[in-house]
């Protein structure tokens, strides 16, 4: 079922040039560096980095890499202190109270370089935070952080490829964690690599743009994360037949919304973002509308078109000749999330 434009916000990948020129309010989370140009109301453009292509929108989060082919998951903070011998000098700070619950000190080991994850939890949903190709970090797995805490310098670290001198920046990310499961799905996969980094891996962690939080959450001063997630814009609907809760809810349980249908769980009705992010959850029972869904199947109930077309390049609805099904990327993440099998 396409649904009706009003239901949604118009979703674009450059939503954030709306802080240019002025001046705006201190955010709840910190800035990731000690760059102070975001919050004095500096154009994205003066703070982040872009690829090689010099687009400056390649910098963002979105479909925004390789001609809006290639999804970038988080956006990249540009060096702003002199320079030590030609590299970056600038500290990375944490954006929020939390607790270190990932380091990876091998930068050979992830396209991420050297890499740490946070996790916020002292707030109602809790998030955590990504810090890519780190020249150093100075914290440790298990270690608890405050807000503005330097967690390392940044760098120009990567796995795979080589990130010049001129291009050092921070790959930031905020986001979510699919399953604690995730090792049985990445073992089933044909990668020909091992999975250094367990449940931390990438391809376990789905983000939101940092972006475009920060200017949600100074624009709303004193609403928390949940408010910000209420009024993001679904992109789609799936529909899944599967009696048991995900870990993924044990997480994140403020994301359920409510029950349809009474008796016995049968399934779940999932709202995402049009790029992947689960934003909100309603558990199905006996006389729901997957009454008569085989075990294990998944249903694409609704979808935006439009938000879809902006993030085509993640792949979770297709469009051929304007039939719309379940994408490649949708089915991983549901997979994912339930530990179904078939890949």
């Amino acid at each position: 079922m396409k649904l009706p434009l009003f239901y949604f916000r118009k979703l674009s990948a450059v939503l954030f040039a709306m802080t240019a020129g002025a001046a705006v309010a201190q955010a709840e989370f910190a800035w990731p560096t000690e760059s102070t140009a975001y919050f004095d109301g500096k154009h994205y453009a003066e703070y982040t980095q872009a690829t090689a292509s010099g687009n400056a929108e390649s910098a963002l989060f979105g479909c925004t890499r390789n001609g809006g082919r290639r999804f970038h998951e988080g956006i990249d903070i540009a060096p702003e202190l002199p320079r030590r011998r030609g590299e970056a000098t600038d500290p990375v700070v944490a954006v929020g109270d939390g607790r270190v619950v990932y380091v990876n000190s091998v930068a050979g080991n992830s396209s991420y370089g050297r890499y740490l994850v946070i996790e916020h939890d002292t707030v109602n949903l809790g998030f955590h935070t990504l810090y890519a190709h780190m020249s150093s970090i100075s914290v440790e797995s298990g270690q608890r952080v405050s807000k503005g805490d330097t967690v390392g310098i940044m760098g120009r670290s990567a796995g795979g490829y080589v990130i010049p001198q001129s291009r050092a920046h921070l790959h930031f990310e905020m986001g979510l964690r699919l399953s604690e499961r995730f090792q049985d799905w990445y073992d089933r996969q044909d990668f020909g690599s091992e999975n250094h980094h367990g449940i931390y891996n990438g391809l376990n962690l789905v983000s939101w743009d940092p972006l475009d939080y920060y200017n949600w959450q100074v624009q709303n001063p004193g609403k928390d994360l949940m408010r910000y997630f209420q009024q993001m814009p679904v992109g789609f609907i799936l529909r899944v037949r599967h009696g048991s809760t995900p870990d993924f809810l044990r997480r994140y349980p403020a994301l359920i919304e409510n029950i349809s249908g009474k008796g016995e769980l049968i399934g779940w009705e999932i709202h995402f973002t049009a790029w992947g992010l689960p934003v909100a959850w309603k558990a199905l029972g006996e006389n729901s509308a997957l009454a008569n869904a085989a075990p294990g199947e998944v249903r694409l109930e609704a979808y935006d078109p439009e938000a879809i077309s902006a993030y085509a390049c993640r792949g979770m609805v297709s469009n051929s000749n304007g039939q719309y099904r379940l994408g490649n990327g949708s089915l991983r993440i549901v997979k994912l999330l339930f530990g179904l099998r078939g890949g």
